[in-house]
């Protein structure tokens, strides 16, 4: 009999770092790792490191160090290892290996393939060096036609053909190289990796690469797998969703591959996450606007409305221009959700620029907001720009910005009372802002999870809703961004899009 092996998987940043720490996790059950949910219980405890932006790189570190302490209890503790993967990881090998001696590994994403022969190796007192960064733009060839089938390690497209008992069902689509780590009704599903674009301050594709679509028959695959495991609403991920087909020949690929997913049996919703605006063609519109169990739902990566902010950032586009774009989306769905995110303080941004990004918000009507303050990243062009605000210019202008964006969301909100939508259950008997109780609290078609407030049910037709149920309701209040409803049968028909 085999010894027991733990391994527990600490998940920092996006939804793309959760699709990649399932990986791992079927990586690791299928060798015969036991996972567990408590890092306290695990022989091993694996931190899937965020190294996107500083706030994000020093949660990483300190769910490192929390790791050490556990690690550092001695007798009486499990956990004998300590073990950093992921972006942070990748991007900083060596460097953050000597940085944070409380780490016992530091592996990069050419190591997820052995990840359990990896883990062995440290948990037996062996060393396992940590890698040197290399820019990984360079690893794949310039041409999207040459990437297809290259030997490069992505995370998060495993897909073998053939895994033990129990990582998928007795019957039907064989498992993906993926473990679910939690029950939720909700899974994230790689649409590709990498990204092309080069905007000037941002680093994730030296260290994620270029970009590299998943087939669609392993989208498709994987889709059918996880419906078997009881999901019901999946959110496509990937840097640029809008860029998806362009290696595999067909930029219109995705408009395809929409109708395909939302016929899966088992799925409810299907939600599309990161679209860049230059790129948003308006067949890709129609089918997210048009397609029933599509959610009309619209991340858009602005950045900023400034057109010399923009110019400077290596984008496109302009307030009317992204005013029209909302236009022209509403116009097809009405009730379509639509959010982004912008940064402000950025070199050379004037007073002018900013009051520019203000018509915008104003003007856009986003049911949320992320708004950032500038700050350099290690590696890209912005770094170097001359003209820099000092740091309380830029935390003047975040929180200006910041307090702009929760009235306009706010009153986004209020627009949506009287709407009928179908609401996800995701939990029950909730607190309210208001210190009230709610029955349930969920997600409409226009809220993407953890990022975009909820629906809070506080008449449930007199029955107890379930989680992982779908409900009809209609909106009656708000509380800030949050939506307040109550249960309501649908007329046959119903509104358009809100069965979505």
């Amino acid at each position: 009999m085999s010894e027991r092996r733990t391994v527990a998987l600490v998940t920092l940043g996006c939804a793309r770092n959760e699709v990649d720490s399932e990986e791992l996790a079927g990586r690791l059950a299928a060798d015969g790792w036991e996972l567990v949910s408590d890092a306290a219980d695990a022989d091993v405890a694996v931190v899937n490191t965020c190294g996107f932006v500083e706030a994000a790189k020093k949660d990483s570190v300190d769910a490192l160090l929390e790791a050490g302490e556990l690690k550092s209890a001695g007798e009486g503790g499990r956990t004998r290892a300590v073990v950093a993967v992921g972006c942070m990881a990748e991007r900083y090998g060596k460097e953050l290996a000597e940085a944070l001696p409380e780490a016992d590994g530091v592996l990069g994403f050419d190591d997820y393939a052995d990840i359990s022969e990896r883990l062995q190796t440290i948990l037996a007192g062996g060393v396992h060096h940590p890698h040197t960064p290399r820019d990984r733009r360079k690893l794949l060839p310039i041409s999207p036609a040459d990437r297809q089938g290259a030997e490069v390690a992505l995370p998060g497209h495993g897909a073998p053909p053939d895994l033990p008992a129990g990582l998928a069902p007795a019957s039907g689509p064989r498992a993906p190289l993926r473990r679910r780590l939690d029950s939720s009704p909700v899974a994230s599903v790689k649409l590709a990796s990498g990204c092309d674009r080069r905007c000037s301050f941002c680093a994730i594709p030296s260290f994620r690469g270029s970009f590299v679509s998943r087939r669609p028959a392993d989208v498709l695959a994987e889709a059918r797998w996880l419906a078997g495991q009881g999901v019901s609403e999946i959110m496509l991920v990937s840097e640029n969703n809008t860029s998806y087909g362009k290696d595999l020949g067909d930029i219109r690929l995705l408009e395809s591959l929409l109708p395909e997913l939302a016929a899966v049996d088992g799925l409810e919703r299907i939600r599309v996450s990161y679209l860049q605006p230059a790129e948003l063609r308006p067949g890709l519109i129609d089918v997210l606007t048009g397609t029933e169990k599509v959610a009309p739902y619209f991340d858009l990566s602005f950045q900023h409305s400034a057109p010399e902010v923009l110019r400077a950032m290596r984008r496109f586009g302009d307030t009317d221009r992204f005013l029209d774009l909302l236009a022209s989306i509403r116009e097809k769905a009405p009730q379509a959700g639509a959010r982004s995110n912008f940064i402000v303080g950025f070199p050379g941004e004037s007073e002018s620029d900013l009051a520019e990004l203000e018509r915008f918000l104003t003007g856009a009507r986003l049911d949320a907001i992320g708004i950032f303050g500038y700050s350099d990243e290690d590696g890209t062009e912005a770094a170097g720009y001359p003209d820099k605000h000092a740091p309380e210019v830029v935390a003047e202008r975040l929180e200006h910005l910041s307090r702009l964006a929760e009235e306009l969301t706010a009153q986004r909100a209020e627009e949506r009372i009287g709407e009928r939508m179908r609401v996800l259950v995701e939990s029950l008997d909730t607190d309210d802002a208001a210190g009230g109780k709610a029955a349930a609290a969920g997600r409409g078609p226009h809220q993407a999870p953890e990022t975009d407030g909820q629906v809070l049910i506080t008449d449930p037709a007199g029955r107890e809703p379930r989680v992982g149920e779908y409900v009809d309701v209609e909106i009656i209040g708000t509380e800030g961004v949050d939506l307040i409803a109550m249960e309501q049968a649908l007329p046959t028909g119903g509104d358009a899009g809100a069965g979505r």
